[in-house]
């Protein structure tokens, strides 16, 4: 387990983000994080950059879930390689793959299609929709219909509403 600096909650290993303060795990004092990836090198690449580290790829096999901050709850994504994000309301007649409704999507300003997460080539991205109060990844507001790819342990906003993308071995 990994021990929020801010709050003291325990969180998962592997995560980046507090999921009850949103502050973030790792520091500046990690020694991995003091190697620059682009200037690294290895034994084996002859002075080229070590690009392995900053893959957003996730493993073979691997399963995708979401960690709804707030509530706790972790909805495990599967057989499919596109999931749309948003909430239902009355009268709707498209409707998201993925229905936040019940974890306060409204409250929370999810637009009733807000965004997309796509697995290509064992690659995880998220894509804005046009949606009405953004999508964000770690912070970083995305500019709606360019993909951008996700890390496991990323912190994602739709609106306000926290969600962490986790990426687990898949179960044998």
């Amino acid at each position: 387990m990994i021990i929020c600096p801010s709050c003291r909650y325990k969180e998962i290993p592997g995560a980046l983000f507090c999921s009850q303060c949103g502050a973030q795990l790792v520091t500046a004092s990690d020694p991995d994080l003091q190697k620059d990836p682009m200037t690294e090198t290895s034994s084996n690449t002859k002075g080229k950059p070590d690009l392995k580290s900053t893959s957003p790829m996730m493993s073979a096999g691997a399963r995708i879930s979401l960690h709804l901050v707030e509530s706790g709850q972790i909805l495990p994504l599967a057989e499919r390689t596109e999931f749309s994000l948003g909430r239902v309301a009355e009268g709707q007649p498209i409707m998201p793959d993925i229905d936040l409704t019940p974890y306060k999507a409204y409250e929370n300003g999810v637009s009733r299609l807000h965004a997309i997460l796509k697995l290509v080539n064992e690659q995880v991205t998220i894509l804005d929709l046009g949606s009405s109060n953004g999508t964000y990844v770690n912070g970083n507001r995305l500019v709606p219909s360019v993909e951008r790819p996700l890390n496991h342990g990323d912190m994602i906003h739709l609106g306000k509403l926290k969600i962490q993308i986790l990426f687990s071995p898949e179960d044998k």
